[in-house]
Formats: C-alpha cells, structure tokens, sequence
C-alpha cells in the first residue's frame, strides 16, 4: 500500500491496536514509512497486527498496555521512551442511557476511555515537547459531537475525548508539537459485526445501521485510518486542535436546518 503522506523515518505508537481500527492505523502508518509500535492488552491481536505488517514488508513489533494499568506505562516507557506520532486509540462502548448507567459503568468507561488517553499522553508527550516535534492523533466519535440515544457513558467520555485534545492542542501549540482527533461515525470494525451477529437477523440489523448513515453504508477502518496518516504525516503541519469527522456525512444532518 503507497500513500501520498510520508512517516518515513519516524517511530509511531498507536493503542488499541490490536483490531479494528487501530490495527488498520498500524498497517497504514508502517505502509507509510513508519516504525510502528503495536500496543494493546491483547497480545494474540496485537501480534497478529505485527505479523500483518511484517509480511507487507513493514516494521512493526508489539507493545503490551492496558492504558488502565500506570505499571504497564512505566514498563512501556521504559521499553519505547521516543515516539514521533502517538495514536491514543483505546476504548471500550457502552449501552445505557443516563438512567440505566450506574456509577461503575460510568467509571469503567472513563478509566479506558478518558484517563487511558490521559495517561498515553502524559506518558510520551513530555518527551515530544522537549524535542520541540510530534503528533498526536486521538479516536475520539461522532458521538464526541452530538447525543446518542442509550450511549450516554459512550458519548460523555468521547466529549471528554475531543475536549481534551482541543485543549491539549492549545497547551503545546508553540512547541512543535500538534494535537487533533479524529471523530468516526459507524464503523465496521470486527466488534460491530460481533455485536450484529447478535441479532436474530444479522442482515437486516446490518442494513438498517448502514441506513442510518447519510452515504448509506457503514464506514471501513481503513478509512479512519488514512485520515490518521494526514493527521500525523507533516502534511497536516498547519491542523492542530483539530475534531476531524470522518463519517460519511452524519454530522452534516445533526442539526435541524433552515
């Protein structure tokens, strides 16, 4: 896979990366030149990320975090203490709405969601700064932009998300370093086709959630992750602060019209 954004030379970690979308990040950014560090608590996902890139001819090897765990940080950092492009991809959904979800789920979310992306960013940025270069790209959701009906856990914390890169961005922008986040709308990704196969009729479950969507299909991870490439490539060198939604036209229907 070419691409017109270069990460050649640099090293990249991205969480979350054992499926999905980060997997797809991964396998894109190591297409692009990059040195990716495959970071996820799964191991079997993360190093079937590895081995994916590996035999296109990648370089990649995998990292264990749970971004809820400080001591998987210290030994991580310990093993990677230099990144040039951080992807803050982890987390985890929820279905409830504000009178069904407790505390506990509301805390759940958080801890992968919101203080998982603190404590990436905690972690790498400082060195970043003190170089005076990176880029820091988070997945944050459409839900990050609007209400979800009976995702309230979800789209607080993705709230949270866009909040914090858009301050985040603030913090550093005289330093070298960029901030932005990426809002995708459905997506998908291994775990919406699990949760489809639920269903009693996967298929009809599956065209009314692409319905949904103003292009009428669901987006691919592949898709989330070439916005990603921009973002974190020198191309993007004048985006910071940036809630980029890659949804297929959701957003743009949002709001009543006039």
């Amino acid at each position: 896979m070419s691409s017109a954004f270069s990460l050649a030379g640099k090293t990249a970690l991205v969480t979350g990366a054992g499926s999905g979308i980060g997997q797809s990040i991964s396998s894109r950014f190591a297409a692009a030149g990059a040195f990716v560090w495959v970071a996820d608590v799964d191991a079997t996902g993360g190093h079937a990320t590895v081995a994916g890139i590996r035999q296109t001819g990648g370089a990649a090897e995998f990292l264990k975090l749970d971004v809820c765990n400080e001591a998987d940080f210290a030994a991580a950092f310990a093993r990677v203490p230099v990144v040039d492009v951080l992807v803050c991809n982890a987390g985890i959904g929820h279905v409830g709405t504000v009178l069904t979800t407790t505390p506990a789920d509301l805390e759940r979310i958080f801890s992968v969601n919101v203080h998982g992306v603190f404590r990436t960013m905690r972690t790498w940025m400082p060195g970043m700064v003190e170089r005076g270069r990176g880029s820091v790209v988070m997945t944050a959701s459409t839900a990050g932009l609007g209400g979800l009906v009976d995702r309230f856990a979800y789209a607080t914390s993705k709230h949270a998300v866009v909040g914090m890169a858009r301050s985040a961005a603030l913090d550093v922008a005289r330093t070298g370093v960029r901030v932005n986040c990426i809002c995708p709308g459905r997506v998908e990704t291994p775990f919406v086709r699990s949760r489809i196969n639920e269903y009693p009729d996967p298929a009809a479950a599956y065209r009314e959630m692409a319905s949904t969507q103003a292009q009428g299909r669901m987006g691919q991870p592949e898709e989330i992750a070439a916005a990603a490439l921009f973002l974190a490539s020198d191309d993007a060198s004048f985006v910071t602060g940036a809630a980029l939604a890659v949804d297929g036209g959701w957003t743009a229907g949002m709001f009543p019209q006039k």
